[in-house]
């Protein structure tokens, strides 16, 4: 081999001992990088540190249009004000918004100041339309009077209306995605997931499918992070929901806790009980129907078939009749 044109004045020996160097090098890092076990823990604390801080600002967020900010500042000073947010009432109140899915700070306020003016507003457009619009004409002023009361009452009643409702609407979800929601941690348990990591990776599963227990289980993770006692946070999300399944859940997963029972096994057997207890609820259903149908048979089915099938008869022995 000819070395005679090596850059630097190098000879043939000095190109050899620095490729028998860098082979060594080389050969030391692969060593290196497959025999010393790596610190993989530390990483794992900043990952999951960081993915419970995501959870966190995506539970606590508003989920609703955010608002202009000078408006909110100041329906949130009349609501001082006048001292709507005190009192026993107001106490509750916090809870009853969670449980429709309201956990903003200025969703009370919010509902304050709609259940004191929204009567006002009402009763003030009834009024309008009543004596300006004359939409309702007639001499009795106590009826004019009792109607726009009853404006007035029924608005004040819309924001409590509304709130049930929407509550109704989120158990009703809550209690179809248990079954499912058990049926993930359980596989989580098997896998060897911590609690905390179960309910993590089940609210990320659950995201697309049922957002309101992806919800509730991803805010009990972040309380699990941060509170000091984990029956703390199990209970408030017992509190939030108030659901006898999510009762019943949080109750085996204290059980197991205590008593160091295998979490799979209960949440297993509790998994079934849920289904069978939908399952039933969809028989019941299923069993009322004919007697729902019975009304809207008589008045929409019958009197059409009536006219069906008598009614050329009718026909036959008018003209009959008119022909003598």
């Amino acid at each position: 081999m000819n070395f005679e044109n090596l850059p630097f004045g190098m000879t043939g020996d000095d190109l050899i001992v620095i490729m028998a160097a860098l082979a060594a090098v080389l050969t030391t890092v692969a060593l290196w990088s497959a025999l010393v076990p790596r610190d993989t823990v530390s990483a794992r604390a900043r990952d999951i540190v960081d993915r419970r801080a995501a959870l966190k600002a995506d539970a606590t967020a508003p989920r609703r249009r955010r608002q202009n900010v000078q408006a909110v500042s100041m329906i949130r000073k009349v609501v001082t004000k006048l001292n709507l947010m005190r009192g026993g009432h107001a106490e509750g109140l916090s809870i009853t918004l969670a449980r429709a899915g309201y956990r903003s700070k200025d969703a009370a306020v919010f509902f304050m100041f709609a259940r004191f003016f929204l009567p006002v507003l009402t009763a003030g457009v009834t009024g309008f339309l009543i004596y300006v619009g004359q939409i309702y004409q007639t001499d009795n002023e106590m009826m004019k009077v009792a109607i726009i009361i009853g404006a007035g009452l029924a608005g004040a009643y819309l924001p409590t209306l509304y709130i049930k409702n929407q509550t109704d609407k989120r158990r009703e979800q809550l209690f179809k995605a248990l079954p499912d929601g058990i049926d993930l941690m359980v596989i989580c348990a098997e896998a060897g997931l911590s609690l905390d990591a179960s309910l993590q990776r089940v609210s990320k599963e659950l995201a697309r499918s049922w957002p309101e227990l992806a919800d509730e289980f991803a805010l009990t993770a972040v309380e699990i992070g941060f509170l000091p006692d984990r029956r703390q946070a199990l209970d408030n999300l017992a509190q939030r929901t108030n659901l006898p399944g999510i009762k019943a859940m949080v109750s085996t997963l204290i059980q197991t806790e205590r008593y160091g029972t295998p979490l799979a096994d209960s949440m297993r057997v509790l998994a079934n009980e849920l289904r069978h207890e939908r399952m039933m609820r969809a028989e019941e259903k299923a069993a009322r129907l004919p007697a729902t149908l019975t009304v809207p048979m008589i008045l929409f089915i019958l009197p059409p078939l009536f006219v069906v099938l008598i009614g050329p008869a009718i026909i036959s022995v008018g003209d009959g009749l008119g022909s003598f």
